[in-house]
């Protein structure tokens, strides 16, 4: 089976390294089926057109980077197949607006990302300072509580890194909570992928999102998985994807999921 990666950004979110078709060029050379655009949605809710320029694209560069996965997708049809997606955040208070949105465009999926928890950045670094165990076992239950929304929120087809909290707070991982079986649980009810996404070995933490025993979880309850990378430099383009599926195989998965016009298809590890 050809390698695939859903999830790779590029110049325009302001953190990533070189264009969309650095990142089709390096799929292609690494042998992939199929390679997934993914920028990171413009906070679309801002009255600046670009509110953060080392986050995220500005608003009104949408459009031209939907119509940019477009072209390319046909000029490398035959080479490699090419998907048009997008790291969604997701803010339970503008769904709608956030939906409004992607209606106009014809996506295969969408990732929906939880990055901010109580208004704070997941991957900010002091957020944990000073907190009590109390406080810190309501965050990572508000975190899993976004989570589950997102899932039920019916925008989107994957969701990314559901534990890259522990991305800078190792320790996230042994707050003890039911809120991740929960969440899972919740998931399982729809027709949405989880990922592994190997990009938390750039992180603090090592390993990927998420870590296995959420994975045994997951298929215990029945949760689809796919594969994303997360690269944000062309070089790292499905990163350890054959690392993930043989520990996928190990956990006792069957298949994984990738998504064409918002159309779910499972093939075999």
């Amino acid at each position: 089976m050809n390698p695939f990666d859903l999830h790779t950004h590029h110049q325009r979110c302001g953190h990533a390294r070189g264009n969309i078709r650095d990142y089709i060029e390096a799929a292609n050379r690494n042998g992939l089926g199929m390679i997934g655009i993914s920028d990171h949605s413009p906070y679309f809710t801002s009255e600046e057109d670009q509110r953060y320029p080392l986050i995220a694209m500005s608003k009104s560069q949408f459009p031209e980077y939907v119509s940019e996965v477009l072209q390319l997708k046909e000029e490398y049809k035959g080479k490699i197949e090419v998907l048009l997606g997008v790291e969604s955040d997701f803010f339970p208070e503008h769904v709608e607006n956030y939906r409004s949105y992607y209606e106009r465009y014809p996506f295969d999926y969408i990732i929906g990302s939880v990055h901010h928890v109580d208004g704070i950045s997941i991957f900010k670094k002091d957020r944990w300072d000073g907190l009590s165990n109390k406080e810190k076992l309501q965050t990572k239950e508000t975190y899993y509580k976004l989570i589950e929304q997102s899932a039920k929120s019916g925008m989107f087809q994957i969701l990314g890194h559901i534990d890259a909290m522990k991305g800078f707070y190792p320790s996230f991982s042994s707050i003890q909570t039911e809120a991740i079986e929960h969440t899972l649980k919740v998931i399982a009810g729809y027709d949405i992928a989880i990922e592994v996404n190997t990009s938390g070995k750039t992180k603090y933490s090592g390993g990927w999102y998420p870590a296995d025993d959420i994975l045994e979880m997951a298929l215990h309850y029945g949760v689809k998985v796919t594969f994303g990378s997360d690269a944000h430099d062309p070089d790292r383009v499905a990163d350890d994807f054959e690392l993930v599926r043989l520990r996928l195989k190990e956990i006792g998965y069957k298949e994984w999921a990738f998504f064409r016009e918002k159309a779910m298809f499972l093939i075999p590890l």
